[in-house]
């Protein structure tokens, strides 16, 4: 099999095999595991025969067809609701022999399937480092080995995390539904924050020797994407959707060739993705016609958004983006939100106005090991000319840190203190 066959079976893997294990988890009961095994059966028949037999016409109902067999011979085994499953045997049998297969006729419709392995895989009885692979795996058709690379993990550890994650719901019970009522909008809010986890170590990588994953943010909002089109009333998850779209399209403009970042104020603007920009703003006003602006993922895009009209750097609306900030705070009230609300008065009014923001910050304990608050702290220090107290700032930012690019800009601003 040449390079771009295999290239293509692996795209086109990552765009059906989410459907393909929505589809066998509801056939077994739910069982996730067992789906995802039957998949990937399916995934290694194709690239036996391919090769010699030729791509289908529609690969994908190929795959969805093959894997369907495979868990119609499970059920069988299992006796499990007998009747039901002789009938889908005999329909696949039949469409077959008509050589008319219609996938989608034995199914409910593939979206509500998706929706349930969403719920599934962001369920609150998994840890959060296991809904993230776990959904990683399942729903955006990732390796286990790519993904212990994207996260740094060794991939004995992301195996075991996804082993553990499918024993855990299989041993609950976990149903395999869409929850209604207050629990949706709870475990909506789950999910939203598994793809805003993902999509942020992209774009700030905690660890590591890159600035930046920009695979991992390409995945969030793919699955963002996806959510969207499943909950097209949520202005959340368009709000997620816009500040995804937002963020990435500067990231051709983060960072020198040699991979050095690039902060935002010193970033060339004409580098900045239009397209997403305008895919972004798009979301922005979907969100203000459903009645969303207020939420949590739409104020960020927001946010994001007075970045993005800014023609140059000096055109920012900072007073704008300091009033954003309050409303999120007062929406979510966090340190770091604050942290970053003080930063946004720092370039509004003044780096003094800020400084006692920042102060009042440090006995919080969930900012004693966060770098960019000695970072921030040393940036207000050096605008006001208090070079020898900033350069200790930056000095502690660079110990804290555990990503090699954004240390290396913490001892440059602590060496041109000192200098």
């Amino acid at each position: 099999m040449t390079n771009w066959q295999t290239t293509g079976i692996d795209a086109l893997w990552r765009i059906e095999s989410p459907k393909i294990v929505a589809v066998l988890a509801r056939m077994l009961g739910g069982d996730v595991g067992t789906a995802e095994e039957l998949a990937q059966d399916a995934l290694l028949t194709a690239l036996e025969r391919w090769p010699t037999d030729g791509m289908p016409d529609n690969p994908g109902a190929w795959l969805m067809a093959t894997a369907k067999r495979r868990a119609i011979d499970v059920l069988r085994q299992r006796s499990l609701h007998a009747r039901k499953h002789v009938d889908i045997s005999r329909e696949l049998e039949e469409a077959q022999a008509a050589n008319d297969l219609d996938v989608e006729a034995l199914d409910d419709p593939v979206g509500d399937d998706l929706l349930r392995l969403v719920f599934v895989a962001c369920h609150p009885v998994l840890s959060t480092e296991a809904q993230v692979a776990l959904t990683l795996r399942l729903l955006g058709g990732l390796t286990t080995d790519e993904i212990a690379r994207a996260f740094l993990v060794p991939e004995p550890t992301i195996a075991q995390r996804i082993v553990r994650a499918k024993r855990t719901l299989s041993e609950r019970n976990v149903p395999y539904e869409v929850p209604r009522g207050e629990e949706l909008g709870q475990r909506v809010a789950s999910v939203l924050a598994v793809i805003y986890l993902v999509f942020n170590e992209g774009y700030s990588a905690t660890s590591g020797d890159d600035w930046m994953r920009p695979a991992l943010c390409e995945e969030a909002m793919r699955l963002g994407r996806v959510l969207a089109g499943l909950l097209p009333q949520e202005p959340e998850v368009h709000g997620l959707v816009a500040l995804m779209e937002l963020q990435a399209s500067r990231l051709k403009a983060r960072t020198r060739a040699d991979g050095t970042p690039i902060l935002l104020l010193d970033q060339n603007r004409s580098h900045w993705d239009r397209l997403l920009i305008g895919r972004g703003l798009a979301g922005l006003e979907l969100i203000r016609r459903l009645g969303g602006t207020g939420g949590f993922y739409a104020l960020q895009a927001a946010i994001a958004a007075c970045h993005a009209g800014a023609v140059t750097a000096e055109q920012t609306d900072w007073s704008r983006i300091a009033a954003l900030y309050a409303q999120l705070l007062e929406v979510s009230p966090s340190p770091v939100i604050a942290l970053n609300h003080a930063v946004a008065v720092s370039m509004a009014d003044g780096p003094a106005a800020a400084l006692d923001l920042v102060d009042g910050l440090r006995g919080e304990k969930v900012l004693q090991a966060y770098a960019l608050l000695p970072g921030v702290r040393g940036d207000l220090l050096d605008r006001l000319g208090r070079k020898a107290e900033a350069r200790e700032e930056f000095e502690r930012a660079a110990q804290l840190t555990r990503n090699a690019r954004e240390r290396e800009t913490f001892e440059r601003r602590a060496a041109a203190c000192a200098g």
